[in-house]
Formats: structure tokens, sequence, C-alpha cells
């Protein structure tokens, strides 16, 4: 039988890549929604469903009808939990591309659900959250005793995701969040502690600040002995670094909060990459080091990735993860994180297999 895929917010820049990569690697049928019609024709692996996520029923419904179900209609700070708890009820395999911890709390709660109903749910998929946790875990399966995480994420303009990632960012300045610093969990300012970091080429030092992610807190759950997880995050050009600071720090944190407010500064940032893409480019870079005890000694282990397109880098991170599903190589009834339950040795198969290279080093200190 031809394995069927669901993919929630399907017809937007994430879901497109993911819905793309799907295509490459699977022999599956691809259902893309949106809220709208859709006039595209082409590939006939590809249909389309106008589906809005609060018609409950049209959701259960076309849940119902598939193998897997890929929810990247973000932003994700808004959404409740409905569609992996209908997963769930249908038996139905979960995926999502989630980068925010209040949701990525509320999906772990359905963690004893899946499990009773046989259901294996993934959630933080993408580019980062997602690759991003399997070179951590690549890291930390190096040491003896892994004892500090620092993550660093760099996005060029719009990263080529459109304006969600423009939302995703501001709506990230809005509360401060906890951290793992030193064994003790500690409040951290959104867009605070500026850090310049040696990227690969062509970025090279760059400013990056502390962002809230759901591997801030799921890090450290996946690997307890760790006492220290740092996420940190920056925007290329440096001057939307400088921009966001401002966001963070100097206006008001009730205009912050206001959903009028985050938008109207998403839709005039979107603009502005609009015009800065042509020369940055939309790349990802993402810089992960691992420092901890190896052969008695301390040493440092660091890995990193350059992809020219965010967007689509994200969704190889997501259609390797389906890819494994659909062939049954990650059956698992529960609810994960990637850095949980995807193995490095398939993590490795899934990045060759997408021309990606990961680049690493270790020094002893």
């Amino acid at each position: 039988m031809t394995d069927r895929v669901l993919i929630l917010g399907g017809r937007g820049r994430i879901g497109s890549s993911v819905a793309q990569d799907i295509l490459t690697h699977t022999q599956a049928q691809i259902t893309l929604t949106g809220r709208t019609p859709d006039g595209r024709t082409g590939n006939p692996r590809f249909s389309f469903l106008v589906l809005d996520l609060g018609d409950v029923d049209g959701l259960r419904e076309a849940i119902a009808s598939t193998n897997l179900v890929i929810h990247c209609a973000g932003p994700f700070h808004y959404r409740d939990a409905n569609v992996i708890k209908i997963c769930i009820e249908q038996g139905v395999n979960y995926i999502d591309v989630s980068d925010h911890r209040s949701f990525t709390s509320k999906a772990l709660n359905y963690d004893d659900a899946a499990v009773a109903a046989g259901v294996t749910a993934i959630v933080n998929t993408g580019i980062f959250p997602g690759i991003s946790n399997s070179m951590v875990r690549q890291g930390i399966e190096f040491f003896d005793a892994p004892q500090k995480i620092h993550l660093s994420y760099l996005v060029s303009g719009s990263g080529g995701a459109g304006v969600t990632v423009m939302r995703t960012t501001f709506l990230g300045l809005q509360h401060p969040f906890d951290a793992l610093i030193d064994g003790k969990w500690q409040t951290v300012q959104p867009y605070s502690r500026r850090e310049t970091i040696d990227f690969p080429s062509p970025y090279g030092r760059t400013g990056v600040y502390w962002f809230d992610m759901p591997e801030t807190f799921t890090l450290p759950h996946a690997f307890p002995e760790v006492q220290t997880v740092i996420t940190k995050f920056g925007s290329v050009p440096d001057f939307y670094n400088h921009l966001t600071w401002i966001a963070a720090h100097v206006f008001p944190k009730w205009l912050m909060q206001q959903r009028g407010a985050i938008e109207f500064l998403a839709q005039v940032s979107h603009f502005m990459t609009d015009v800065t893409n042509r020369f940055s480019g939309i790349g990802v870079a993402v810089r992960a080091e691992v420092t901890g005890q190896k052969d008695g000694k301390t040493a440092i282990y660091c890995s990193t990735l350059i992809h020219e397109n965010t967007a689509v880098a994200s969704g190889c991170g997501t259609g390797s993860i389906a890819q494994f599903l659909l062939e049954g190589k990650l059956n698992k009834p529960g609810v994960w994180t990637v850095e949980q339950v995807l193995s490095t040795d398939l993590f490795e198969q899934a990045i060759q297999s997408r021309g990606i290279k990961i680049n690493h080093n270790w020094l002893y200190l």
C-alpha cells in the first residue's frame, strides 16, 4: 500500500520544503493543507486540501485517512496540542517543526497516551531545533562525562522561510526564560549577553544572543549529566541584531506582548529582508560545542553546519524523520524530541543522503 502523508501548513516555505524532501526520498502520496484554495497543479503525488486547524471535525477526518501527520503550521507559540491529541486518538504517527518551549511542553504531556496507542510522535524536527539536536548527540557520545552544551545559530536575512521566521523571532522576545547554568536553573533575559562566535565561511566572527528555544530545557532532560546548556541566536546582516536587541530591551514590555505589534514588526522586518537577502543570502549556520571529560582530560568537541537555504535545511531535518518513520526505522511509541529518539547512525545516513556536510573537530585542554 502507498503511504499517505498529511502536511499541515504545507503551502508555507517550511511545509513546502518538507514536502519536497519527502517527494525525493520516499514514494509517499502527499496532501498539503492551507486555509484557502490552491490553484497549483503539477506532480500527481501531491494533492491539496482546504483545512483550518480550528475545524476539528475536518481535521479529524483528514488525519484518519493518512499514515503520518507533519505539523508545519507555525508559529507554534499560539498553538494548542489538538493535532497530536487527534493523531493519538486515530493511531496515526506525528511529526512537527515546533520551535517554542510552551508548545513542546504541551506535546510532551501526551507521552503516556502515545505509548498506550502505539503512536510514535517526534517534536522539534527542523534545522534548529532538529538537526542541531542530533549534532549535540554526536558530541555527547564522544565523551565519557559531558558537562556543557553551547549551541549557536545564525540565519541570513529571512532564511527563505518567509514572514513566519520574523514572527517567531519577535515572539521569542516576550518573556524571560529559564536555562540550566552551572547545575542551577537561572532566569535569562531574551536577546541578552551578546557573544562573538567563530562560524565557518562565509560568516566568520558574528554576534549571537541568548534566545528561548525548546533545546534549552529538552537537552538537560535528555542528557541529565550535563550541567550547562546555552542556546544563542543571531542574524545576518549584524544590524538586524541591534534592531532586535532594541525590540527586546527598549520597547515597552506591554507593547511586545501585543499580537498587533508583533505582526507589524514581522511585516516590516520581512520587507527589509526582501532587500538585504540579495546580498546576505538566506542561509543558516549551526555550531554545536560540547565540553566534557574524555580519557581523564577536559576536551571540547565542536561541530558546524552551513546550508545556503534555511527553509530547505529545515525540510531535510523533518523529511528525514518522516522517511525513517515510513520505513519503520523509528517505531518507538511515545512523544520524543529528536535527540532522544534518532540514533547517530540514522542521523548520519540522513545528512549524507541529502548532501549535507557537518564538520567536526575536537581538542584536549
